[in-house]
């Protein structure tokens, strides 16, 4: 495997930036697309267990509707793909099982082989002293996604901006998402920033490395 060198990964990272004005002109194309699908698919969860669901929209009308219930931000309706990150809420036995049977179908095995470390999470998330505030742990696992997703993007050269200036509620109402057991924690919008963005120019904002890093 060839990896990218640590000059062209730092170069994407200082070109990234929350993009307020997007180009609704440009659209994201399928194949760049379907890799950050991938990439929110195979983004790292504690357990593994992947306590969530990514929606992905695309739709003018709905993200026209998601609007009003996003502080009116012109990135929700002018980006190219809108993705709005959910958990599923009170995690239960049921999505461990569903875990392990994945895992015993991808890697072999069986199901009954693999008891031990399914009672473990079970007896932690589902019915431990994590169980008490697993929507919130949840919600930390749904943020690793979105950072995997943000840094993709920005090494395929396309822009991002983190949204958590919106209402949950009438996001899960709009979206069908409280009948389905899960509900919004953030979304981003994906696409080109457009030529008249200011902030895209602007100096990076950073504390200096000696006050946030220590190595001991």
């Amino acid at each position: 495997m060839n990896h990218i060198t640590t000059t062209d990964l730092l170069e994407h990272l200082k070109w990234r930036y929350a993009t307020k004005q997007f180009d609704p002109s440009k659209t994201i194309s399928p194949e760049i697309w379907t890799a950050l699908e991938d990439t929110l698919v195979l983004s790292p969860s504690s357990y593994g267990l992947q306590p969530w669901k990514f929606l992905v929209v695309t739709s003018p009308e709905i993200k026209e509707q998601l609007k009003p219930f996003s502080w009116n931000q012109s990135q929700v309706t002018d980006c190219s793909h809108y993705v709005v990150f959910t958990i599923k809420k009170n995690l239960t036995a049921e999505h461990v099982d569903h875990f392990i049977a994945r895992t015993a179908e991808l890697r072999g095995g069986t199901v009954d082989a693999m008891a031990g470390y399914r009672n473990l999470i079970v007896s932690d998330v589902v019915h431990g002293a994590r169980s008490f505030n697993v929507n919130d742990w949840s919600t930390r696992q749904v943020y690793i996604a979105l950072g995997n997703f943000m840094t993709s993007a920005a090494l395929l050269g396309v822009d991002t901006c983190p949204m958590e200036g919106i209402e949950p509620v009438n996001y899960d109402n709009l979206l069908g998402l409280t009948a389905k057991g899960f509900t919004t924690v953030v979304a981003c919008a994906a696409g080109y920033r457009s030529e008249q963005d200011k902030y895209a120019s602007l100096a990076k904002v950073r504390f200096l490395n000696s006050e946030v890093l220590e190595t001991l």
